[in-house]
């Protein structure tokens, strides 16, 4: 099987990078940054809506593997490591080479919560 790379091209850049690759893509105004798992930040052009649009268009099912939280978050779902809601604190980790910590909603955070929870389940 070939592997799926996600390609993301402005007049200027070409950034192609596999979706493990990618921790978190966080908005920014009109632009977002990715954050890549050798911790580096790229900057993207675009806002998060249309960089979701790309995922879900290249990626097709592989792309199940990012989740939007609330407005300025697409994170990978492999790499979510702490939840806690109170404080709305999010831990996206390998538990080796790097750890984010994010902020988001604490309704956000709950609906993500449920999620592994029913996924775990099943």
């Amino acid at each position: 099987m070939l592997k799926k790379y996600l390609i993301i091209s402005t007049t200027t850049d070409l950034v192609r990078i596999a979706p493990d690759k990618i921790v978190f893509i966080s908005s920014d105004g009109n632009y977002c940054n990715l954050v890549q798992t050798d911790n580096e930040t790229r900057m993207l052009t675009f806002q998060l809506g249309q960089v979701e649009n790309m995922i879900r268009e290249q990626l097709g099912t592989d792309g199940n593997l990012f989740i939007r939280i609330g407005r300025g978050l697409i994170i990978n779902r492999n790499y979510i490591y702490y939840i806690n809601i109170q404080s709305q604190k999010l831990i996206l980790s390998d538990v080796s080479r790097f750890t984010h910590t994010v902020s988001a909603s604490k309704e956000a955070l709950k609906q993500l919560k449920d999620l592994i929870e029913k996924e775990a389940k099943e």
